[in-house]
């Protein structure tokens, strides 16, 4: 159990606790979640404004609560923090309370319209049949090891992410590999999280009904990249007309990778067939099971990136060479008679 002092370091505004040793055993921001002991979060949603349960919170047992605005008649019981932001807050919170077990690992993710679930997923097998002990967080399911634990969102949110975040800690977990959407960006389920490293994939115009328009889209994956530390890495596709956006003002060691744009990590195609990919790595031919240009790059960023982690070039593209990519990402079946199907839900 963490003092409330320790769960809100680094929170503005939160200086000046009315009870700074009180014990919180359990961080909410959903109000019919509330337990005794709890520090509870009204945070501003995309349809509900977590400030109208306040009440709720302390009725079911809520001792703290972090806020926008106080009400205007105040519980005095009640430990009140106001803060700029009560999600940008959440993430730090949860980052406390779980003893940030982010800078515990190396932990990776990926940003991109398209290609984060493919990405992801390879470098999960390509790390656990390098020997290393891994999680992954993907749209399709979250994993430590070879266990399976069901996604209902691209990225959990700031409490859910830290808590398997520290599973995956203590499970011994050297890696972790997570897709890093958009939305979680701005609705800062990241934050307090450590990254080793970032990946940027592709942009198109998608998600216009959360951002807007392409401006903030592109501002939201950006952002990523900004908060990163002059200890990670920035690895981005320079064939992406906004590939070079992302590096702009990033602290993270810069890399890029591109099957066209004279790139740190290159690649060509050779054969692109239903059968696999010949590719060009780096001056090393290597045939792999996944087909598409798409494939291509996602095949290189993976590559590039655990060159960036110190794997081995030849074990790295020999494992890469017979993996398969995630579920319901361009599978196809191939029947005697040469009728090609193919499963794409993505």
């Amino acid at each position: 159990m963490w003092l409330l002092k320790e769960i809100c370091a680094g929170i503005p505004g939160a200086s000046g606790l009315k009870k700074p040793e009180q014990e919180i055993t359990a961080l909410v921001f959903d109000s019919r979640k509330v337990v005794p002991g709890c520090l509870f979060f009204a945070v501003r949603g995309t349809l509900v404004d977590g400030h109208t349960f306040i009440d709720q919170a302390i009725t079911s047992g809520a001792v703290a609560i972090v806020c926008e605005e106080i009400p205007e008649n105040p519980n005095p019981e009640i430990t009140w923090i106001k803060t700029a932001s009560a999600s940008f807050a959440l993430g730090l919170a949860a980052a406390n309370f779980y003893g940030h077990p982010s800078a515990k690992l190396k932990l990776v993710g990926v940003t991109g319209t398209n290609g984060k679930t493919t990405v992801v997923t390879l470098l999960f097998k390509l790390f656990r049949d390098l020997g290393y002990k891994c999680g992954m967080l993907s749209t399709v399911e979250n994993r430590i090891n070879n266990e399976v634990i069901p996604a209902t969102h691209t990225t959990p949110d700031p409490i859910a992410l830290n808590q398997l975040l520290h599973e995956m800690v203590e499970l011994g977990c050297d890696y972790a590999f997570m897709e890093v959407s958009s939305h979680a960006i701005v609705q800062h389920r990241i934050t307090g999280l450590q990254f080793t490293g970032a990946m940027f994939s592709n942009i198109t115009h998608d998600h216009l009904d959360f951002h807007k328009t392409f401006d903030e889209y592109i501002k939201a994956k950006k952002t990523f990249f900004d908060d990163l530390p002059d200890t990670a890495f920035a690895l981005t596709n320079l064939d992406d007309r906004n590939g070079r956006v992302m590096l702009q003002n990033t602290k993270a060691t810069q890399k890029t990778y591109g099957l066209k744009s004279m790139a740190d990590f290159k690649a060509k195609i050779i054969e692109n067939q239903f059968g696999g990919l010949l590719l060009n790595i780096d001056q090393h031919e290597v045939w792999f099971k996944l087909v598409g240009s798409f494939n291509a790059y996602n095949l290189l960023s993976v590559y590039a990136a655990a060159m960036l982690l110190g794997q081995d070039q030849e074990k790295v593209l020999t494992v890469l060479s017979r993996l398969s990519g995630a579920e319901g990402r361009f599978d196809y079946l191939i029947s005697p008679n040469k009728i090609i199907g193919i499963v794409d839900y993505a």
